[in-house]
């Protein structure tokens, strides 16, 4: 049975790509590090690092089991802090979040379930959709905040209150800064930087009819950050959800007709859940229940 101290090992040899290294701050030999990494690739049957004179380096089969280790690891550490609990509701809620107008909502609901139960903590995860749905699915997250459409059949979710608005970011040199608006058509032969998730995708090309094959796609992204970078280059325009964030340089300008969607935060329904996620269910229902 893999003994998760072999994981940790693994981990910290990953991160850091040298054995001699990952040993001091293990509180290991080299050799003894050595012997435990080399008897986890003979339980899994595969070569995990690729070894030069001076570094190691995760090979494909590693990467992949990286990502597998970490879950694991992860799932070990919120599943023992869930079975300590004592009457006092402490813990670990995992929350996957797109960038989202209606995280602002999310935020002051975990603020109230916080001044509440001081003691409960709450990891964020960033990503699109489909990582998201993903996290659920493997039990990585408790929760997540999709924006619809999605398939929403298998889960339990109470819906947000925030619509989310699409528009454009351009540089504030390009022509596109000083439009009130942005119609179908109007970015045809522009250089345009879209989202990665393909249910947006669609809704985007309904928006845009006839003219979405026309569109020129310079890249794709799922975080908003990281394409605003490549828009203040002037090359092209991003289209976006418009988010209470700034931009050097960089103008928002709305699609019209207008395109809003909205959002849900949603869980397992059908999943058994720790008593602090139970708890923050509850809450959340509740207070949506008084709101909407």
């Amino acid at each position: 049975m893999m003994d998760v101290r072999v994981l940790n090992y693994f981990l910290m040899t990953a991160r850091e790509e040298n054995v001699t290294r990952a040993a001091a701050l293990l509180h290991l030999t080299q050799p003894t590090l050595s012997r435990q990494l080399k008897g986890l690739e003979e339980e899994l049957g595969v070569e995990l690092f690729r070894r030069s004179n001076h570094s190691i380096y995760l090979t494909r089969e590693g990467l992949l089991f990286r990502q597998r280790a970490q879950d694991m690891v992860n799932l070990l550490e919120r599943t023992r802090e869930e079975l300590q609990q004592t009457e006092e509701l402490a813990g670990t809620i995992a929350i996957g979040c797109g960038e989202l107008q209606s995280m602002e909502e999310l935020a002051s609901l975990m603020d109230q379930f916080q001044q509440k139960n001081p003691k409960v903590k709450f990891a964020l995860h960033s990503g699109n959709n489909d990582d998201i749905k993903g996290w659920i699915e493997q039990g990585t997250i408790d929760l997540g905040l999709l924006i619809e459409p999605v398939e929403i059949g298998k889960y339990d979710f109470v819906r947000m209150t925030a619509k989310e608005e699409w528009g454009i970011l351009a540089h504030e040199d390009s022509k596109f800064a000083k439009y009130q608006a942005i119609h179908p058509g109007d970015l045809v032969g522009t250089p345009v930087i879209t989202i990665l998730d393909k249910v947006v995708q669609n809704e985007l090309a309904n928006w845009s009819g006839e003219y979405a094959a026309k569109m020129r796609n310079k890249a794709r992204y799922n975080l908003v950050y990281n394409a605003a970078m490549l828009t203040q280059r002037n090359h092209g325009v991003m289209i976006c959800l418009k988010l209470n964030q700034h931009f050097d340089h960089l103008i928002y300008v709305p699609l019209v007709p207008k395109l809003t969607l909205n959002s849900v935060l949603a869980w397992r329904g059908q999943q058994p859940h720790s008593q602090v996620t139970t708890a923050f269910i509850r809450f959340i229902r509740k207070e949506k229940a008084q709101t909407d």
